[in-house]
C-alpha cells in the first residue's frame, strides 16, 4: 500500500484548531501560531479515528521513491519557493489578515525558477496549467536525488543505483519491539514515500551517528506502529506525550480504514520537541545488510555490511566501532 505523507497531501490535525497571535515555533516567516483546541475534528470522527492505525510521526526530511530515466530513483523534497517581493508581499498579508487565504499569486512570476527534473507533488492543485502554491506560500515538489548534486550528499548516502538498493530502517519481522536495518531494492519501494532521518538533518533528535561517522538510513511512513495508545482525547493525548515513554515522538498519524490520515504533533499541544531521549531512538536493531550489496560504491552501505547480523540495545548507538 502506498503511504502518503503530508508533502502529498494535507494531513488535518485530530483536533480543530485556532490561531494565535504569537510568533510560530514551527515556520520562521509566520507571525502566528496554529494551535489545536480540545474539541475533536469530525474529518476525524467521520473516518472513525477509534479503528485507525496509530503510526510515529518522523522527524526528518520527506522523500520519494519513483521511476526516473527508466529505473526507480529515490527523489528529494523540494519546495517552490516565493522571490523576495512575492515573499514580502505575502508576509505583510499573513501579518494584516493573521491568515495567508485571499493572497492572490502570480505564479509564472512571483516564485523562485527550479532544476528542470522538478516535478510537482500529488495532490497539488493546479490552475490553468500552473500548481497553486499551499497556505505557506510552498509549491511542494521533488527532484531527483543525483550523485552528482552535493546538495544531497545526505540522501546520496542511503541509496545505491549500482544495485539498486536502498537502506531502511523500518520493524524486524518476527521480532517484537526489535527494528532492522537492511537493504530494500529500490523496485520495492517504489511509489512509496518515506523520511530521511540521520546525523546531519533535522539537528539528529534520534541521536544518530556522529560528525566522524555519520549514520542515515530511511524510513517508510506508516511502518513504526504506537502500542497502546489512549482513545482521542486532548488532556489524554497531552500527558501521553508528556509522562509515557512511548509518547516520546514528534508526533502521530493515524491511519484510517477510509484511506484519510490525521495527525497531531506537539506543537499543536504547546509542547517541546525534542524533549530528552525519543521512543526511537531508545529502541533494539538488528543489521541486516549481506552480501547482495558487496559490489555497491557506497561507503556507508560497506560500512553497515561489516555489521551484519551485529544487535545493538539501542538504535542511536549504531557505531562502526563495534
Amino acid at each position: 500500500m502506498r503511504r502518503l505523507c503530508s508533502v502529498q497531501q494535507k494531513i488535518p490535525c485530530v483536533f480543530l484548531t485556532e490561531v494565535k497571535e504569537e510568533a510560530s515555533r514551527k515556520r520562521d516567516c509566520q507571525q502566528f501560531q496554529v494551535v489545536a483546541t480540545e474539541n475533536v475534528n469530525p474529518v476525524a470522527v467521520e473516518a472513525n479515528i477509534d479503528c485507525a492505525l496509530a503510526t510515529e510521526k518522523l522527524d526528518g526530511t520527506c522523500c520519494y521513491v519513483s521511476l526516473y530515466q527508466g529505473q526507480p530513483y529515490l527523489w528529494a523534497r523540494l519546495d517552490r519557493k516565493p522571490n523576495k517581493s512575492a515573499e514580502k508581499r505575502f508576509k505583510k498579508h499573513q501579518r494584516s489578515h493573521k491568515s495567508s487565504k485571499d493572497f492572490m499569486w502570480n505564479v509564472e512570476e512571483d516564485f523562485k525558477t527550479v532544476p528542470e527534473t522538478w516535478i510537482p507533488a500529488h495532490r497539488v492543485k493546479h490552475h490553468d496549467g500552473h500548481p497553486i502554491p499551499d497556505e505557506n506560500g510552498h509549491i511542494p515538489g521533488w527532484v531527483p536525488v543525483e550523485k552528482s548534486n552535493k546538495q544531497y550528499c545526505w540522501h546520496s548516502s542511503v541509496v545505491d543505483y549500482e544495485v539498486r538498493a536502498a537502506l531502511v530502517l523500518r520493524p524486524s519481522s518476527g521480532e517484537a519491539d526489535v527494528l532492522e536495518i537492511t537493504a530494500v531494492p529500490l523496485a520495492e519501494l517504489q511509489e512509496q514515500t518515506l523520511e530521511l532521518i540521520g546525523t546531519n538533518v533535522n539537528g539528529n533528535p534520534y541521536g544518530l551517528g556522529s560528525k566522524k561517522q555519520p549514520v542515515h538510513c530511511l524510513v517508510p511512513h506508516g511502518v513504526i506502529p504506537i502500542p497502546n495508545l489512549l482513545p482521542v482525547d486532548f488532556q489524554q493525548i497531552s500527558s501521553w506525550f508528556q509522562e509515557s515513554p512511548e509518547g516520546r515522538v514528534e508526533g502521530i498519524v493515524w491511519h484510517c480504514n477510509n484511506g484519510t490520515l490525521i495527525k497531531v504533533h506537539r506543537h499543536h499541544l504547546g509542547l517541546r520537541w525534542p524533549d530528552g531521549d525519543t521512543c526511537l531512538a531508545n529502541r533494539p536493531v538488528v543489521i541486516r545488510v549481506d552480501g547482495k550489496v558487496e559490489a555497491c560504491s557506497s561507503s556507508l552501505f560497506t560500512s553497515f555490511l561489516s555489521l551484519n547480523g551485529h544487535f545493538f540495545s539501542r538504535l542511536q548507538d549504531v557505531n562502526f566501532e563495534s
